[in-house]
């Protein structure tokens, strides 16, 4: 099992990031990796079931992810990837946390995930999690709010 983390200072008041990070369909407007975004019939954006699928930027394909879980109080939601995207991730399931920092009024951040890399390449795909859809989400983010 790939159990990926990263974590990061975002120089946003808590509130204003969560407030883009809780909108579930919101992905494509601060991710890089993510475009062309949609909620799939059956649940409304933001319910706990919904499915967004999403087209990557790099044109390999689409991604379908499920929300799992939402909390206002922690400001925390997570989420697992659907079989049948580009990925070779077996038993995806990630968390993204957000909490403030009282002192200065910034954010910190925290995302993770455990799964199985179904190519057998876990060290690939264990950096790839933490450094490229994690740590540059999150300096994506934080640079979406300068825009």
């Amino acid at each position: 099992m790939i159990k990926a983390y990263a974590s990061t200072i975002l120089a946003v008041p808590v509130d204003r990031v969560w407030d883009r990070v809780r909108n579930f369909n919101g992905l494509p407007d601060w991710h890089p990796a993510a475009t062309d975004s949609c909620i799939e019939p059956g649940h409304n954006a933001g319910e706990v079931g919904c499915v967004r699928n999403f087209a990557l930027t790099d044109g390999s394909g689409r991604i379908r992810e499920t929300l799992l879980s939402i909390s206002e109080p922690e400001r925390c939601l997570s989420y697992d990837m659907l079989p049948g995207g580009p990925l070779p991730f077996v038993d995806y399931v990630s968390t993204m946390k957000f909490s403030e920092i009282t002192d200065r009024g910034e954010t910190f951040a925290q995302w993770w995930a455990e799964f199985e890399a179904g190519d057998g390449d876990s060290a690939r795909w264990h950096g790839f999690v933490e450094n490229e859809v994690f740590l540059g989400g999150f300096r994506a983010l934080e640079a979406s709010f300068n825009n």
